[in-house]
């Protein structure tokens, strides 16, 4: 039995899908303006690895999993703005880039992967539903839904509704009845995109986008909606009131999951507007290969703040070139199932600390070991991959592997005993043979330069 933690009810419980034979699971995607950071890869990484335990639990053709792509914002419209360029280029060019580092990252494409600009339609269609069943009005161009139209807004961030218009950046607006009102359309100038519709030229606020696009491709009530913690309020909130209102009381998802944030050392929050942001890109550049960067983005329980840091990452870079030492060489073809501990360890929430503990209780078996390595997705290990121990790491062969480990082993000793002439004289020869080390807290780690 799978058992998942659902922030409605701020607790785990059994999950039971509505429908077996087609379990339902939609995450919140990228707006794809910029380069996404690596922080925004952590619910795709944990979202991806729950798809492959329900895949594994139901059976392949049994899940339907949709991740959408937000390509209409204003953030879209003004980094178009100021290259003088369509926003096709600019949302384009950033999806491709979500895409390849997705893929770096192990990351399988989602069965559906609906876009807001080709989902209009639905999401007029929502807001025409919800003017008719009084829970939107019109004002000045814009649609806006009517919070207290129903009893049942903030249940799901349980904040009382003046907190929650305390702690969100609520746009005052004399047309509003409530200050907590969001918006369901906005009208359009001239010069920025826009639809037709019943209310004039415009598009859509952000909110609407995930119900309709819900709705129109998976159904009323889904199994799984998952995203970031940041999206609890007022996204996710906003999202089952709309789509509740639109549907009669149907609720939008059964289950709701979301991650915890990704720090940056001890910076707090990874984002775009605080410039602490390291992208996929940036990371595969300074060595670090995407198996390494999705073992670390497992490494805590996806419901706890992960700090990122060189430490976090030499740690995963020495447990994961132990292992890939173990397995040698990987032939293509059908990969061995994961170990029961393995399975069981990520039916408990996804807990993937656990998991990779588990891992290490099978690494002398070598099928187990890759089996629980395919598992939980490392990019290398993908059935139509074969590499070695060696390649994955950019060296000749698994003999020069182990000689350098040997090497950096006797620096090591060196630095204990101080003598720092033959730690020197061994980071020189190593670095002559294209190696570069990595002092830091979690020990020394290298890469081939």
């Amino acid at each position: 039995m799978i058992r998942l933690y659902n922030t409605a009810i701020r607790a785990k419980q059994d999950f039971v899908p509505v429908n077996p034979d087609r379990v339902t699971m939609y995450v919140c995607g990228p707006t794809v303006y910029g380069r996404a950071h690596i922080g925004n890869f952590r619910p795709a990484v944990v979202f991806d690895v729950l798809q492959r335990l329900l895949r594994h639990r139901f059976g392949a053709d049994k899940v339907i999993y949709a991740r959408n792509i937000t390509d209409i914002d204003d953030k879209i419209m003004d980094k178009a703005r100021a290259e003088g360029v369509a926003i096709e280029v600019i949302t384009e060019r950033y999806e491709a880039l979500y895409l390849e580092d997705a893929a770096t990252l192990g990351v399988e494409r989602p069965d559906l992967h609906p876009h807001a600009t080709t989902s209009i339609p639905a999401m007029i269609g929502m807001i025409e539903l919800l003017v008719a069943k009084g829970h939107a009005y019109a004002a000045e161009g814009h649609v806006l839904f009517d919070v207290a139209s129903h009893a049942d807004y903030g249940q799901l961030s349980r904040r009382p509704l003046d907190e929650m218009i305390a702690g969100a950046r609520v746009e005052v607006a004399p047309y509003k009845k409530n200050p907590a009102d969001f918006v369901l359309w906005k009208p359009s100038s001239k010069d920025q995109a826009g639809w037709p519709s019943p209310w004039g030229r415009g598009r859509p606020g952000w909110h609407i986008e995930c119900s309709a696009m819900i709705a129109e491709s998976l159904g009323t009530t889904i199994d799984i909606h998952g995203g970031g913690i940041d999206l609890t309020f007022p996204h996710h909130e906003n999202e089952c009131a709309q789509s509740a209102c639109a549907h009669d009381g149907a609720p939008l998802a059964n289950v709701w999951m979301h991650n915890g944030f990704l720090n940056f050392g001890g910076d707090g929050k990874m984002s775009k507007s605080l410039g602490n942001v390291l992208s996929v890109g940036d990371l595969t550049e300074a060595g670090w290969s995407g198996d390494e960067l999705r073992l670390a983005l497992l490494s805590a329980h996806y419901r706890q703040p992960l700090t990122w840091d060189t430490a976090l990452l030499g740690q995963v870079r020495a447990r994961l070139d132990k292992w890939l030492r173990k397995l040698g060489d990987v032939p293509k073809g059908v990969r061995p199932l994961p170990p029961v501990s393995v399975v069981e360890a990520l039916a408990d929430d996804l807990n993937t600390p656990a998991a990779l503990a588990a891992i290490a209780g099978v690494e002398s078996d070598r099928d187990a070991l890759l089996g629980a390595l395919a598992f939980l997705g490392l990019p290398s290990l993908g059935p139509e991959r074969s590499r070695s121990a060696a390649e994955m790491r950019g060296l000749a062969d698994d003999e020069e592997t182990a000689a350098v480990d040997a090497l950096v082993a006797a620096r090591t000793a060196a630095r204990l005993a101080k003598n720092w002439a033959e730690s020197d004289r061994i980071r020189d020869a190593l670095l002559a043979r294209g190696i570069v080390l990595e002092d830091g807290p979690a020990g020394t780690t290298w890469r081939a330069a």
